[in-house]
C-alpha cells in the first residue's frame, strides 16, 4: 500500500538557513519531530548514498509512551544545496521493528520568495507493518507539529 502526504509552509528565513536546519545534526536536534519528543541521536552523512539517522524519544508529557524511541534510518538520494534534498528511509518503534516499520521517501524543496522561503515536503509511504497503521494515519498531524517547531527554532535564531 502506498500513501502520500504533502506539506507547504513559508518561513521568514533564507533557503540557506532552512538547509542548515535540515542538514546540521545539532540544529536538527533542536526542532525535529512532533511535540514532546527529544532527539537523543542524530547522524548526518550529507552526500548521495550517505546516511541519515535520527532517533525520537517520547518525553514525560507523552504519558505511557514516555521513553519510547522511534528511530529513522535512511540514505540521501538527492541533494541540491539550499534547494532540495530527498532521502529514502525506514522508521520504526524500537523493540518491535518488524511490525512497526514505515518505508518512505521524503522530498524537501526550498523555494526563495523575496526575503522568505517556501518549504514544500512530499512524503511517500511505500509500505508499513501491521502495527504502524495508526502512525501512518497520524502523519499529517505529526508533520504539522514538526513544521511548527521548525518555525519556532528559526524565529529564535
Amino acid at each position: 500500500m502506498t500513501a502520500e502526504a504533502e506539506f507547504e509552509r513559508v518561513y521568514e528565513a533564507s533557503p540557506e538557513e532552512l538547509w542548515q536546519a535540515w542538514t546540521d545534526p545539532e540544529r536538527i536536534r533542536q526542532w525535529w519531530g512532533p511535540d514532546n519528543v527529544t532527539i537523543p541521536e542524530c547522524e548526518i552523512d550529507l552526500r548521495i548514498g550517505g546516511r541519515i539517522y535520527i532517533v525520537m524519544e517520547a518525553g514525560q508529557a507523552m504519558g505511557p509512551y514516555q521513553g519510547t524511541r522511534w528511530p529513522m534510518e535512511g540514505e540521501y538520494i538527492r541533494l541540491e544545496p539550499n534547494s532540495e534534498l530527498a532521502y529514502s528511509g525506514v522508521a520504526w518503534t524500537e523493540g518491535s521493528r518488524e511490525t512497526t516499520e514505515i518505508h518512505q521517501i521524503t522530498e524537501v524543496y526550498l523555494d526563495p520568495e523575496d526575503d522568505k522561503t517556501r518549504l514544500k515536503i512530499r512524503v511517500t509511504v511505500n509500505g508499513f507493518g501491521p502495527d504502524a497503521k495508526m502512525a501512518v494515519a497520524g502523519m499529517k498531524y505529526g508533520f504539522g507539529q514538526h513544521l511548527e517547531k521548525l518555525a519556532g527554532f528559526l524565529s529564535a535564531k
